[in-house]
């Protein structure tokens, strides 16, 4: 529903705000003998300097004081912070505004204070450190020079579409008119943070220097040129891209393409669209008013209020701290034993984060294979700007191969990646048993097995735990800490702080057959198999599910893991949960003819050069074997789909796997793709009405699919009129 509200913060009004008492002190000034003036945002007690109500009042105070004080020649803005300048608006402020006029006054302040920093009668210069985003970038915008140091620390962007939402505080109405609106739109709808000579390139910024001369090069700056600053002309090829004409015939081309990529489940890109595009012809006010209504009426959908509950999720991760906190010493040393593909993905990943790694296996061809496999990635990185050539070389350079037993004993952490069969890694473990510390951790990757069976091989069970990272490593953030039965709380701890260490987000889990994300999956990848062994279609399949919004069908993404990985996957799990799951004949059907997905260029698709995976493979349709499917329409295919998933992730919560319904929807959401707007699956429950779903499971039971009977937590839940998420907003 869209709200058009009018909310008018007069000046009196503003200045009765910034009156109220605000303690902390969240924004120090000071003058230098040269007469600069330096705002420097340090928000006490926190390593982040975030805009809330409090911040923008002071701002506001400091601006006052400015203006009063005819010695000042120039104003640098910057960050006391080590590596942070302003990480945007506090989003817990924007998600609690029940009253959509609370939430646009909040925004109309901060539109009103940055105009102020725009209108100032001496220049100003955003000396920028550390990450500079969405609100903490519209700041920079109103400023009339940016100064960003080269530190890896430093990123510059407009990430709000990726939250629901999008840039309020003048972001959609400066951007293009500094960079021009083909590069504005290409940034904002992208919700895109750069890196600083990528901002470079793109005129967001105007210079970089290093980090330790910042501050003196700002006022270096302000010193020489001091009017220059101020009179700084458009350039021609943003004023010829910013016209009537042009932003119509970029809407009319972008508009396709926008539903084409979302389907329509994302409402801030077309709507971020029609805010730039018509902005742009606009005064500045009607512009800025176009940004304050929409961002109202984006915040109050159900998507924006998911997206932003999962950037609250991954923060959480981030910080998550489990059983006994030993301190925080970080991992020096790590072995991966198994030079395969995910062996060689870990092992990469660590190397990188600069952390020595000694990659083990058995077999030195395959040993060779790995180091050519962490090769081609840093190589990769290097393509994509995630890492400089020097970087890369260090990284290389850490990593040890080794095809012989060696003493292990000094070794903070030993990950083993061998195959997925109980047997060998029993072996494997009772041999590290003997070759590892006293101290050192026993962890294994595998994605369905019992840690705890593996840990009963070993003398010292209560040092094994699971440590399960998703393929492709360098891309997935999510990481599995699976616990044991007699895994010790201070080894979860450990484990807990290297997957942060590593830049990855922690989800711990009991151990469990398929742990958390596999057990929850895998209902979902068997059902798609059996509706296609029924007749139904590759096709309507896949499309059923992505026009739920995940990110690609479960054919497509069989393909992707690979026929054989996903059989092994669904017998496991199957052979513990029989008779509810089967594991579908098709999949064994395709692994005796060698059709293992994208790995073979064959599987329910064609993945050949040609096809590049978007082909149906046409031979496939021979392993159908009924037509009892054939006429369902996508949304039943969809319903049943989805449903297990849902039934599946309610007993997760049942039986203790995890502790809470967020875990669940954080590691689906991470590990999966599931759909981000609709909040994981139990969000999605809460949604659409537990009751609704149990009735239509029973509708379905009823007629003899015993899988789709619902667990008792799902029973009693609908009986109740209960939610996963009683009374919350976030």
């Amino acid at each position: 529903m869209t709200t058009t509200l009018e909310c008018e913060v007069t000046r009196e009004q503003a200045d009765q705000m910034t009156q109220s008492p605000i303690t902390p002190a969240l924004i120090r000034s000071e003058i230098t003998d040269d007469q600069i003036c330096v705002v420097t945002f340090d928000r006490p007690d926190s390593a982040a300097n975030i805009f809330d109500r409090g911040a923008l009042e002071q701002l506001h105070q400091q601006l006052d004081s400015i203006a009063a004080d005819s010695r000042v020649r120039g104003i640098i803005f910057a960050s006391g912070k080590k590596s942070i300048f302003i990480t945007g608006a506090d989003l817990h402020s924007i998600s609690k505004c029940d009253d959509p006029r609370e939430l646009e006054a909040l925004i109309h302040l901060g539109q009103t204070v940055f105009d102020r920093i725009a209108g100032l009668r001496v220049p100003t210069i955003a000396a920028i450190h550390g990450a500079c985003v969405g609100g903490g970038y519209e700041l920079c915008l109103a400023c009339n020079y940016r100064i960003a140091t080269f530190d890896k620390a430093t990123k510059i962007g407009l990430p709000e579409t990726q939250l629901g939402i999008l840039p309020a505080w003048g972001g959609s109405t400066r951007l293009p008119r500094l960079i021009g609106l083909p590069k504005a739109l290409d940034v904002i709808l992208g919700g895109k943070t750069l890196a600083p000579k990528q901002a470079l390139k793109l005129g967001m910024v105007d210079e970089l220097v290093h980090r330790e001369y910042l501050l003196d090069y700002a006022r270096s700056v302000l010193l020489k040129s001091n009017t220059k600053l101020m009179r700084r002309k458009v350039p021609l090829m943003v004023r010829l891209s910013n016209t009537r004409i042009a932003a119509r015939l970029i809407s009319k081309k972008v508009q396709p393409q926008l539903h084409k990529k979302t389907r329509g489940h994302y409402p801030a890109l077309p709507k971020a669209l029609e805010v730039v595009t018509e902005g742009i012809t606009r005064s500045f006010p009607g512009s800025l008013e176009l940004e304050r209504r929409a961002i109202v009426e984006l915040a109050q959908s159900s998507t924006a209020r998911n997206l932003v509950r999962v950037f609250f999720l991954q923060e959480r991760a981030k910080k998550l701290t489990v059983g006994v906190d030993t301190g925080k010493t970080p991992v020096r040393h790590v072995a991966v034993i198994g030079a395969g593909v995910m062996g060689a993905g870990i092992a990469q990943w660590s190397a990188a984060r600069e952390i020595q790694v000694l990659l083990r296996d058995v077999n030195p061809e395959q040993v060779g294979k790995g180091m050519s496999s962490i090769a081609k990635l840093l190589q990769e990185g290097v393509k994509r700007r995630v890492f400089t050539p020097v970087e890369a070389r260090a990284a290389m350079d850490r990593v040890v191969p080794m095809a012989a037993d060696v003493p292990l004993r000094k070794v903070d952490i030993i990950i083993e990646a061998a195959v997925e069969k109980m047997d060998l890694k029993k072996q494997i473990f009772r041999r590290l048993d003997e070759l590892a510390g006293l101290k050192t951790i026993l962890a294994t990757n595998t994605s369905a097995l019992s840690v705890s069976e593996l840990a009963a091989a070993t003398l010292r069970p209560e040092r094994v735990v699971g440590i399960h990272f998703f393929n492709p490593v360098h891309r997935m953030q999510l990481v599995e800490v699976v616990v044991g039965k007699q895994t010790s709380p201070e080894v979860v701890s450990r484990a807990v702080r290297f997957v942060q260490q590593l830049g990855k987000l922690p989800v711990v889990v009991n151990d469990s057959p398929g742990f958390l994300v596999n057990r929850i999956l895998m209902p979902y990848l068997i059902e798609a198999g059996h509706l296609f062994e029924n007749g139904a279609s590759v096709e309507n399949i896949d499309e059923s599910m992505l026009e739920f919004g995940m990110p690609m069908g479960p054919l497509r993404l069989i393909d992707e893991v690979g026929v054989d990985v996903s059989n092994h996957v669904a017998e496991t799990i199957s052979a513990h949960f029989s008779p509810r799951l089967r594991t579908p004949s098709v999949l064994g059907s395709m692994l005796n003819d060698g059709l293992l997905g994208r790995k073979s260029s064959r599987g329910y698709y064609l993945h050949d050069k040609k096809s590049r995976g978007t082909d149906v493979n046409p031979h496939v349709d021979k392993y159908q074997k009924g037509t009892s499917a054939a006429a369902l329409s996508r949304d039943e295919l969809r319903s049943r789909m989805v449903f297990l998933m849902i039934n599946e992730a309610a007993r997760c919560l049942e039986e203790g796997v995890v502790s809470e319904p967020a875990d669940v929807d954080f590691g689906m959401i991470m590990g999966t793709g599931f759909a981000p707007f609709r909040g994981g699956p139990l969000r999605f429950a809460d949604e659409v009405g537990i009751p609704q779903i149990a009735e239509e499971m029973y509708k379905l039971a009823h007629k003899g699919e015993a899988q789709f009977a619902p667990c008792r937590l799902l029973e009693l839940m609908a009986a109740r009129q209960e939610k996963f998420y009683a009374a919350t907003r976030i």
